[in-house]
């Protein structure tokens, strides 16, 4: 499709709304039908019926529409989008000069801090805006709010998604500063801001700024979703996630029938390790997300369910609780059909069985691991596709089969190649430090121990300059953690030690490295530390539902000092 081609739906209905001599005439019923609306009741899963906190949004679109107004905002903050849609769709049917209706599609179609929307959204969104700013009943305020949006969607097709959200975030900035009054001016410039953040940048300048705004407005409102919402997402970070423990605490009572309000606490409970309160956050999410895709009629499951999988598995294994994480893998390898196919869905499918094996180093079935086959093609997600062949690449190498391993190397090369071509700069990275940790583990088990070791720091630097993306629950296996296995596969205990501390105080109580850095105590003749390590890893783990052996050797050491 070529650029005219692509802008042709736009400017063939800008005209009819243009020519009507009455520049107050509201849009045709044609000219709405285009953007083909999502319609139908608000579907609600939680355990209180449609409730999802408190917005009251100023807007000019008259009395009536103000209740069915700041429901869709209400929706729309806690990224329950389709069900936003429907309901700004009714407010267009019931009132189609009502401009900021339109704002409300183009947001709903924006996603900022999931993935980039589609060209059919993108498509969606643009028409919505050119509607909204052929309507001339509108306040100066609302003119403002549209064209902030209106900027992410301009030169969608010649321009990149971060360069447009950073448009979109100084245009809200000048909203904001416009209208010091109007706090959803402000949250949704919190939202900019965080959408705008580098993942490059360790001082998280945007998100503080972002948070200091939030903060300042929680008081004020503290059951509106959007405030409680985004400063868990502003404060998802080591170092900065106790800032956001109240509200991951409130949201879900907050907004109890969203399944995202669900389940987005346990992105700070992950953070903190709280396992207990990530497990029971995720099984709500989970069940919500399955009563929503019956209600709705999807066929098979809801992309939403499998987000919320991956937390799940995620938290079991960080327990120690190897059945009830083998249980999950299993249910997810009998899931056929999901809706809709997009990012989140792909890496469920690749994240969690990878996790499961490379976790509880399970080398031989690493190595053998399989893409799980769904409907939807791994080769529309390469840095998804990444994840398998990067656990095949450890599985292959630590049980010596050095020529798969080698193979797998050349296909994640292949698959950076794609990110690269994409210009696709964080995920091509995020490949980037799967090869260079795969290479260094086959150089370790060919018996080249320096540079393995240079490898693997260089792959542990890498990843450490980079954030983890904000959907996922962490890395499929930190690179550091790596890093610290083999330089305690070298005796370098000390090294090691300080390794594992590293990587605890980005992820705290990891599994796999209390119990190691407790080893590598111990070996280093640090009796001390290795009982602080053992007794915080017995605190957090399921000890009599655990198969795990290292609670026996946890268990054992403590008994005998």
């Amino acid at each position: 499709m070529n650029h005219l081609q692509k802008l042709l739906p736009v400017f063939l209905f800008t005209p009819v709304l243009l020519s009507c001599k009455n520049k107050n005439t509201s849009p045709s019923n044609e000219v709405i039908s285009q953007l083909n609306l999502k319609r139908g009741n608000v579907i609600s899963c939680g355990a209180t019926n449609a409730q999802f906190g408190i917005v009251n949004f100023d807007m000019t679109c008259g009395v009536a529409a103000k209740k069915d107004f700041n429901l869709a905002v209400e929706l729309l903050h806690s990224f329950e989008y389709d069900e936003a849609e429907k309901v700004f769709a009714k407010v267009i049917d019931e009132f189609p000069n009502c401009a900021m209706a339109y704002w409300g599609i183009a947001m709903c179609n924006f996603h900022p801090l999931w993935s980039p929307p589609t060209e059919a959204e993108l498509q969606k969104g643009a028409k919505a805006i050119a509607i909204a700013n052929s309507i001339q009943t509108k306040s100066e305020r609302e003119a403002g709010y549209i064209n902030a949006i209106g900027l992410y969607y301009k030169d969608w097709d010649t321009k990149d998604h971060y360069t447009r959200c950073l448009y979109f975030e100084k245009a809200m900035e000048q909203l904001c500063a416009k209208h010091p009054d109007d706090n959803e001016a402000a949250i949704f410039y919190a939202l900019a801001l965080d959408a705008a953040a580098s993942p490059a940048d360790k001082t998280y300048t945007k998100q503080k700024k972002a948070g200091s705004i939030l903060n300042a407005l929680y008081a004020k409102e503290p059951d509106h979703p959007g405030i409680i919402h985004y400063i868990i997402h502003t404060y998802d970070y080591p170092g900065l996630a106790q800032l956001a423990l109240p509200a991951a605490q409130a949201y879900a009572q907050v907004a109890p029938s969203s399944a995202h309000a669900l389940h987005m606490p346990s992105h700070i409970f992950t953070r903190l390790g709280l396992w207990d309160e990530d497990i029971r956050s995720n099984l709500q999410s989970v069940a919500a997300a399955q009563c929503y895709a019956k209600q709705a009629g999807i066929s098979g499951h809801w992309d939403e369910e499998l987000h919320g999988l991956d937390y799940l598995v995620y938290a079991y294994l960080q327990k120690g609780n190897n059945k009830l994480a083998a249980q999950q893998v299993s249910y997810l390898n009998s899931i056929r059909l999901v809706y809709p196919v997009n990012f989140k869905i792909a890496y469920a499918f690749a994240a969690i069985p990878s996790r499961y094996v490379l976790e509880n180093s399970k080398w031989e079935e690493a190595a053998e691991l399989q893409l799980p086959q769904a409907n939807f093609s791994w080769g529309a997600y390469p840095w998804q596709e990444a994840i398998v062949h990067f656990t095949r690449t450890l599985g292959a190498a630590h049980i010596g089969k050095i020529n798969e391993a080698k193979a797998e190397l050349a296909k994640l090369y292949q698959l950076k190649d794609i990110l690269d071509k994409q210009k696709d700069s964080y995920n091509a990275k995020e490949v980037a430090i799967q090869i260079k940790a795969g290479n260094a583990w086959v150089q370790f088990e060919q018996g080249d121990t320096a540079n393995a070791l240079k490898e693997m720091k260089l792959a542990a630097d890498m990843e450490d300059s980079i954030e983890k993306h904000p959907v996922t629950p962490g890395k499929v296996l930190p690179a550091r953690e790596l890093l610290a296995n083999m330089l305690m596969q070298t005796n370098q205990n000390k090294a090691a030690l300080n390794a594992y501390d590293a990587v605890l105080i980005k992820n705290p109580n990891r599994f796999n490295s209390l119990y190691n850095a407790g080893i590598a105590a111990q070996k280093s003749g640090d009796n001390e530390k290795a009982n602080f390590y053992f007794k915080q890893l017995l605190a957090v783990t399921d000890i009599a539902s655990s198969g795990r052996p290292e609670i026996g050797v946890a268990r054992s050491f403590l008994k005998m000092h």
